[in-house]
């Protein structure tokens, strides 16, 4: 019997519901941008923004600023929403992410037991040790282009997905 493949326009999105709402946050600074190489959980070992999920009664603007500041000790500035992105897994829970970028930090980032901060530039982000969405979205946010998104993962593979632009964000 031949597998049936998912994709992008296969599911479900006006029913779908995430088992996770979590955040990134993109400091930008001198055309390069901050990323940490991540340490626990999930993404460990990968190259990302900060970020993580919301807590009971937490909007997205306040938990970007909490994970921020225990991942780097750093707090962000003037965040700008910039993305919606949903992710549906089969390996995985469900996850909706709002994306940030900010130019304005106060502190100097630190590695934590969680994360070790990695200025990049923005012309050459290490794509092959992140997500493999994030070439499909990163550079676009990064320009202040916001976007939604949707990806289809089978564990860490991307099988489909599917980017908009948008005027108006979260």
């Amino acid at each position: 019997m031949k597998k049936q493949s998912i994709t992008i326009p296969s599911i479900d999105w006006t029913r779908w519901q995430p088992d996770l709402l979590t955040t990134l946050v993109f400091i930008r600074r001198h055309q390069q941008v901050l990323l940490i190489h991540k340490k626990t959980g999930l993404g460990a070992g990968k190259i990302l923004g900060p970020g993580g999920k919301l807590e009971p009664n937490e909007t997205p603007i306040a938990c970007a600023i909490r994970e921020t500041e225990e991942e780097l000790k750093i707090t962000p500035h003037g965040l700008q929403p910039m993305a919606e992105l949903f992710f549906h897994d089969l390996a995985y829970p469900k996850i909706k992410i709002y994306v940030y970028v900010s130019d304005q930090f106060s502190g100097i980032p630190t590695e934590t037991l969680e994360a070790a901060p990695l200025w990049c530039p923005m012309t050459d982000l290490p794509l092959d040790k992140m997500w493999a969405d994030d070439q499909f979205w990163l550079p676009q946010v990064l320009q202040n282009e916001p976007i939604r998104g949707w990806f289809y993962f089978d564990g860490e593979r991307l099988i489909d997905h599917r980017i908009e632009s948008i005027t108006v964000v979260f």
